[in-house]
């Protein structure tokens, strides 16, 4: 079983509020057929970043500390509507090219506790993958038990079905070819990088629009997926290069491979 991020860096345009890149993900869409023809047999889920649609409406509305205002939670409203419309637009995409997706939007059936998954079942999900389907689930906003609603992170999502369905790999797919040792320099990506190496290398901060974090903070959570899973493989890689993603499906070394 494969595990697949598709960032919102890579599916939309950042500069450009609510604007998704259809190109970039019809030809996405056609790598992953491609490589699911070249091998039927991989069991694959799904999950994408909120890009230019839910982290500018989340940074809009400052809602990150938790819901209490009937503001606050037309602003989780409004949050929930710009992530699902981006989700529409992936699923659309890839439903066009012919593949198997099934929609999971984790505001449906996942609870948080100060921002922490507390329930998220998994029964849905592998009913799913046993009916042959692609389980696809999203960052999201949830729930929470401690502070009214939550913004969930598809890391987050994506670690904690990992405990319970144990892929073989996950795969983080944005627009960086991996982790470079100076960003944004960009002169070298690094072939691995595990925790101990983390203070030797200059990662930038977060976008001023990405509420769930920057390069530094996806390269924390891709270590902590890692350490969480020491038997499964975990990669950075673009997928803006052509061919990438298929390449990485079908098991090439590309990227960055993050270790414990």
């Amino acid at each position: 079983m494969i595990f697949l991020k598709l960032g919102g860096s890579l599916i939309t345009d950042k500069s450009q509020r609510e604007t998704a890149q259809i190109g970039i993900l019809q030809r996405l869409a056609k790598e992953i057929s491609e490589a699911l023809r070249a091998k039927p047999e991989i069991q694959l889920l799904i999950g994408h970043g909120s890009g230019s649609f839910g982290h500018t409406a989340a940074a809009e509305f400052g809602i990150l500390d938790g819901v209490k205002t009937k503001e606050e939670w037309r602003g989780v409203r409004e949050v929930w509507a710009a992530a699902n419309r981006l989700h529409r637009i992936v699923m659309d995409t890839l439903l066009e090219a012919g593949l198997p997706v099934f929609s999971f939007p984790p505001s449906a059936f996942a609870i948080s506790n100060h921002g922490e998954i507390a329930t998220l079942p998994d029964e849905p999900i592998r009913r799913a993958l046993k009916a042959g389907q692609i389980p696809m689930v999203q960052g999201d906003i949830v729930f929470d038990r401690g502070q009214g609603a939550a913004i969930l992170s598809t890391e987050k999502v994506m670690a904690r079905l990992a405990k319970k369905l144990r892929p073989q790999r996950i795969l983080l797919a944005g627009i960086e070819e991996g982790v470079y040792e100076r960003y944004p320099a960009r002169d070298r990506v690094m072939p691995e990088i595990s925790a101990d190496q983390i203070e030797d290398i200059q990662l930038e901060g977060a976008d001023s629009t990405d509420v769930t974090g920057g390069m530094a903070h996806k390269v924390e959570q891709a270590l902590a997926l890692a350490a969480l899973l020491p038997e499964v493989e975990v990669r950075i890689f673009s997928g803006a290069s052509p061919g990438n993603l298929q390449g990485a499906l079908l098991g090439y070394a590309l990227g960055t491979r993050v270790i414990a």
